[in-house]
């Protein structure tokens, strides 16, 4: 009965990451589909898994033995997980100390850490609380119009704790390489939250400047890891840079707060924990 729960869970899964397509709507359309597509898989496993492991590797369900197999499966499955985040966690930690190395410097009216490369650069690197860091190459290469422009964007990011909460779906992205259409939905999530951060940014400075800001920025490689890492270069690959310069050339498209209706359907993937109570 634990293999049919586990090759349940698995089939949901791969069907679910399978039907994405390329998107289409505005952005809280896109941004909701992603994200149900992107996390729901991986947390129906992880559930299933949780479940088993309660269920202990002897006993019966629905009137058929359980056996030992199912179960240590999940204990890998639950031990990977675990290494993967500590892991993820460990490397996110030591850009932080790489960040927090850096010298403190007066940008406007906001304090950053001055990274000594002469790429341009700007970020928030962190948690819950990141970190501006900006580049010597970009105080140097932009005009204080530009890099206002540059600030605000990453003021977005901080606003919306992109670096906190992309930490976590990085994880999930880690954890479920392996399902259908994990990389393009990574880099919609990624042009999504560019889009929501160019959005805060465009109500308080000119959108033209920082569409000139962007470009100048993207014709770089990027300098740090992306994991605990916000940057207004984040996403600069052909067409998704080509939707940020559009999106800020039109009129402005309101990004609206996450609704509690819109987190309902996450709840489904608890339902192997249902299970747990027929289990003898």
């Amino acid at each position: 009965m634990h293999f049919i729960m586990i090759l349940i869970a698995l089939t949901i899964a791969w069907c679910l990451r399978s039907s994405w397509r390329e998107p289409q709507g505005n952005w809280s359309l896109r941004w909701r589909r992603s994200l149900f597509l992107f996390l729901f898989p991986p947390l129906l496993i992880f559930m299933t898994a949780i479940a088993l492991l309660f269920m202990s590797p002897q006993g019966k369900m629905g009137g058929m033995y359980t056996g030992s197999i199912s179960y240590l499966l999940a204990l890998i499955y639950l031990a990977f997980v675990a290494i993967s985040c500590i892991k993820l966690a460990f490397q996110g930690w030591q850009s932080v100390e790489s960040a927090r190395n850096c010298p403190l410097v007066n940008v406007g009216d906001r304090q950053a850490r001055l990274l000594q490369t002469g790429a341009l650069f700007a970020g928030q690197i962190g948690f819950w609380q990141p970190e501006l860091v900006i580049s010597q190459g970009l105080v140097q290469t932009l005009s204080p119009v530009h890099i206002e422009s540059v600030l605000a964007h990453e003021q977005g990011h901080y606003y919306y704790r992109d670096t906190f909460w992309f930490f976590w779906l990085g994880w999930m992205r880690f954890c479920t390489a392996w399902l259908p259409n994990t990389e393009p939905l990574w880099q919609e999530l990624l042009v999504l939250r560019e889009l929501r951060a160019d959005g805060y940014a465009a109500l308080r400075v000119d959108p033209l400047v920082l569409a000139e800001s962007l470009l100048l920025v993207v014709s770089t490689s990027p300098v740090l890891s992306e994991i605990c890492c916000a940057a207004l270069g984040s996403s600069n690959k052909g067409e998704r840079l080509e939707q940020r310069i559009e999106a800020l050339l039109a009129p402005p498209e309101p990004t609206p707060e996450a609704q509690l209706q819109s987190w309902h359907n996450f709840l489904l993937a608890f339902l192997p924990l249902v299970a747990v109570i027929f289990h003898s």
